[in-house]
């Protein structure tokens, strides 16, 4: 018995691995470098990496290791975008443990967002029955590989929700893609909501 938990267990053991591993050397990174080799990044996520375009995220205040992971995934072309792709494709592992010293070290500031209250209230209850706070932390700050939500843009919030329900948005570890599924429209709404407000 003690045999199956271990063979269960040992997968798991190792994708966390894969997670975690360069944590150290994101933070050991030059944020001062990465703030010259995120200029063109400004266009779209705005200044500090705080954007005022609704589909594109902020990326202010985002945990290092979660800026790190998606460049990786759209430099090694697990994740596809017409305007993040072609930036990645030329980043060495260096530069985008820079970039993501920086963008991790900028303070986010709000956005304009939908104000429904009634949504808000009910994002709030599904994010406490899908437990969302356990992953993103109580305050939606993130963690490790794990982003930021606080203040997040609500498009783009929506967008990468229903994304993960349907499969369609790649999942580091397939946590995300999981925890979408017993999600209801409404209820992905109702989050982006929430979460877009999130003080």
């Amino acid at each position: 018995m003690a045999q199956a938990g271990f063979v269960f267990f040992y997968p798991c053991l190792l994708a966390w691995c894969y997670v975690l591993a360069p944590a150290a050397a994101a933070w050991a990174a030059d944020a001062a470098a990465g703030e010259r080799k995120a200029g063109i990044c400004v266009a779209c996520h705005g200044a500090g990496g705080n954007s005022t375009n609704p589909t594109v995220p902020s990326l202010a205040a985002q945990p290092p290791l979660y800026i790190y992971y998606q460049l990786l995934q759209f430099r090694e072309k697990r994740r596809n975008d017409a305007q993040m792709s072609p930036f990645a494709t030329n980043l060495s592992d260096g530069d985008m443990r820079d970039i993501a010293a920086y963008y991790a070290a900028q303070s986010p500031q709000p956005a304009v967002q939908p104000s429904n209250p009634a949504k808000s209230a009910a994002g709030k209850r599904a994010a406490d029955r899908h437990h969302c706070g356990s992953c993103h932390l109580p305050t939606y700050a993130g963690q490790n590989h794990i982003p930021r939500l606080a203040g997040q843009q609500y498009d783009y919030l929506l967008r990468q929700l229903r994304g993960f329900k349907a499969g369609i948005r790649p999942d580091i570890d397939g946590t995300m893609a999981s925890a979408a599924q017993p999600l209801s429209d409404a209820d992905i709404e109702n989050l982006a909501h929430y979460l877009a407000g999130f003080k």
